[in-house]
């Protein structure tokens, strides 16, 4: 039986599925960035649990990260601003993850442009999103 952590982590990568872009988890980085752009979520760390005893719980707001990925010629920025904004837009839809968790909160992204020699250049940005939950124990 999948602990918790894992299995809000797969159904954030399948609350992602939906989206234009390619959802990848914990995967290195293609050679080839989709046209409609990339994403990875990297599982992260829980943290440090708040534990209340009575009944024995452990709170945790587990940080993933979603690396966002566009190459696109002359629509770059568009085309990253509106996968950013699709990716707003279904955590929004579900702060739950159906039940799941208690509440799914995205961070604001710090976008880079990356050169690459020879071909368009990426937008990328890390997007933290914190997974607040409750377990009956750190590895459940």
């Amino acid at each position: 039986m999948p602990t918790t952590r894992e299995t809000l982590l797969a159904a954030l990568h399948a609350r992602l599925q939906p989206l234009a872009a390619l959802v990848l988890r914990d995967e290195v980085l293609p050679e080839r960035i989709p046209a409609t752009g990339l994403i990875i979520l990297r599982d992260g760390q829980p943290g440090e649990p708040e534990v209340t005893l009575s009944p024995l719980r452990y709170h945790f707001q587990h940080r993933v990260e979603l690396e966002v990925i566009v190459q696109a010629g002359t629509g770059r920025a568009s085309a990253f601003d509106t996968l950013i904004a699709a990716i707003g837009a279904a955590l929004e839809a579900d702060r739950t993850l159906g039940g799941l968790c208690d509440w799914v909160e995205p961070e604001a992204p710090a976008s880079v442009d990356l050169p690459i020699e020879g071909a368009a250049a990426l937008k990328a940005a890390v997007i933290t999103v914190v997974l607040h939950y409750t377990t009956t124990g750190p590895l459940a």
